[in-house]
């Protein structure tokens, strides 16, 4: 589109998680975003990657009361679901194997990819942003890991700006 109207991009931004992976899907031309942005020699700065705080170990023993999930908002409650957080918790056994945290492990497997140049993180605290930062420097994900994770990595309907990217 951006070629029919002589725009020159550089970058996209999309929402992309190992639980928001609409970025891989085909879309009405068989060609996914990620394919049709490496072909136009962009890079992608995907946001969300720990998918609003999900594949973060805030979840994994249930809903915190001060946390985003329980005021609503961006993260609804129907994200939070059983099979979401079974997976979640699944992903977290592999990271901790790692010697990882679960947000160092999503933030290294979205980083997998040649095309997503960036990862746009948010920490609330310098933990949190040491925490994330501590992903450059874990050895790149085995074949085998990348296999296991595939297996819990699912679309888990939580791409919480569909209705403004994917959808339109």
């Amino acid at each position: 589109m951006a070629d029919r109207i002589g725009l020159r991009l550089t970058v996209h931004q999309p929402s992309y998680s190992m639980i928001n992976r609409w970025v891989e899907q085909p879309g009405p031309g068989g060609e996914s975003l990620l394919d049709v942005a490496g072909a136009a020699g962009l890079g992608l700065v995907v946001f969300s990657p720990l998918a609003q705080g999900m594949l973060t170990d805030r979840y994994l023993d249930g809903v915190p009361a001060d946390s985003r999930g329980a005021r609503g908002g961006s993260l609804k409650a129907e994200y939070l679901n059983a099979e979401n957080l079974g997976r979640i918790r699944a992903l977290n056994s592999i990271a901790r194997r790692r010697g990882q945290s679960l947000a160092q492990l999503a933030i290294a497997w979205v980083l997998r990819d040649p095309r997503v140049t960036t990862a746009l993180v948010g920490a609330s605290s310098v933990a949190q942003l040491d925490d994330t930062l501590a992903a450059l420097e874990a050895p790149a994900l085995s074949d085998a890991e990348l296999a296991e994770i595939e297996q819990l990595a699912h679309d888990g309907g939580v791409n919480l700006w569909g209705a403004r990217s994917s959808d339109l």
